[in-house]
């Protein structure tokens, strides 16, 4: 019987295991330009964890994607900012 039961939790996916992605947005400074928001978006995929994100200039912000168990919000606005861009989640 303990074998089965180690065999079954064996066979499952780690995937299962793994927190599922979360989604935040961010207040971004400073993008006054049309190159900005490629700046933005270039360092916070640079973050480990990041999945996805979608800049919008017009708002000023970035929606960012990522997983929990490698990316946390502080790494993101600390990736904006070293980019010359500071950024606070939106409450």
């Amino acid at each position: 019987m303990r074998k089965l039961l180690l065999a079954t939790l064996a066979a499952l996916p780690l995937v299962a295991l793994a927190a599922p992605p979360r989604t935040i947005t961010l207040d971004v400074q400073n993008m006054t330009c049309e190159v900005c928001p490629i700046t933005v978006k270039k360092a916070l995929e640079k973050v480990s964890g990041v999945s996805a994100v979608q800049i919008d200039f017009a708002k000023k912000t970035a929606t960012v994607t990522y997983d929990p168990d490698k990316a946390q919000p502080e790494a993101l606005t600390k990736a904006t900012t070293n980019a010359g861009y500071p950024s606070t989640v939106r409450p």
